[in-house]
């Protein structure tokens, strides 16, 4: 811990020490649930309820990729002004599902373009359907294909899409001279994913796109993870993403294995680990339906 942090810590215990414990529980409650912390040069990560938010701080004004909800994007928003009093040139969204863009609508008249990958779009507006919350969503006015570059101030933002994996519209947005790296919901750090097949998510090609993913990128790309486990960071490197791999590949396996000895969709969906993965709290059940249709629908 640096000395400024552990001062300002520590200073903060000993101050909540000294209250009664009704004011230390009041005083506890007041803090902010939501973290800030930056990774390299401008650019950082925000997070509180939902998947976790890069943003960057350039001369010309901010770009922040995904929004969690409301109120998160929310907070940020009030941030960011007070560090400085800018633009907001760009949201972008990594992919469609609502802790990543239910936030978007905080951003209305305060962004000036939201970007996403075009199965991001198609996707956020069949489930605004099917929700009638249209009122509620700030949908993507700028879309792209297999990739998209933007110059905001000092760097270099490129997207790329390797295809379905999470759900059919996932994108990687990288910031070329910072070399970081938000892979949205693409990566899960020791945490079982949610697979999301009604969205076009598919097992067997998310390895390939996290095989491409370590191919493109180096050994000093900073990642960012949509989501963590218990005790796991929300950034990473190549390591992370190569166990992600590996837990994806013992699934489709172990999930093959069941079904050629005879289990039943409903019997498989009970088994809590899979042989090879000691995440804590896996909880692995919770992707074997998802493999199991995929696996009995080729």
């Amino acid at each position: 811990m640096q000395r400024r942090s552990f001062l300002r810590a520590t200073g903060l215990t000993a101050g909540i020490i000294a209250l009664s414990p009704k004011n230390m529980f009041a005083r506890l409650l007041q803090q902010p649930a939501y973290k800030i912390r930056m990774l390299r040069g401008d650019i950082g990560i925000f997070t509180e309820s939902g998947g976790t938010i890069g943003f960057y701080q350039s001369n010309d004004g901010y770009v922040v990729v995904d929004s969690e909800f409301v109120n998160p994007a929310t907070h940020l928003i009030a941030e960011l002004k007070k560090m400085k009093e800018m633009p907001f040139k760009f949201l972008i969204n990594t992919h469609h599902h609502g802790d990543h863009t239910g936030g978007n609508i905080a951003f209305k008249d305060i962004a000036e373009h939201v970007a996403g990958h075009e199965n991001c779009l198609a996707n956020y507006k069949r489930v605004t359907e099917q929700k009638k919350d249209f009122d509620k969503q700030l949908f993507q006015d700028m879309t792209f294909g297999d990739t998209w570059k933007q110059k905001i101030g000092k760097e270099s933002i490129r997207t790329y899409y390797f295809g379905a994996g999470h759900t059919n519209g996932d994108a990687i947005i990288h910031f070329e001279n910072a070399n970081i790296a938000h892979m949205g919901d693409l990566l899960f750090n020791q945490l079982p994913p949610y697979i999301d097949r009604s969205a076009g998510a598919n097992i067997k090609n998310w390895i390939q796109v996290l095989q491409k993913t370590q191919k493109t990128f180096d050994k000093d790309t900073i990642f960012i993870f949509g989501h963590s486990g218990n005790g796991a960071d929300v950034t990473g490197g190549k390591a992370e993403l190569a166990a992600f791999e590996d837990y994806l590949q013992k699934l489709l396996a172990f999930t093959a294995e069941q079904i050629k000895a005879g289990k039943t969709k409903e019997e498989i969906s009970k088994i809590k680990e899979i042989p090879g993965i000691n995440w804590p709290g896996s909880g692995a059940d919770r992707s074997f339906n998802a493999a199991y249709d995929e696996l009995t629908s080729m």
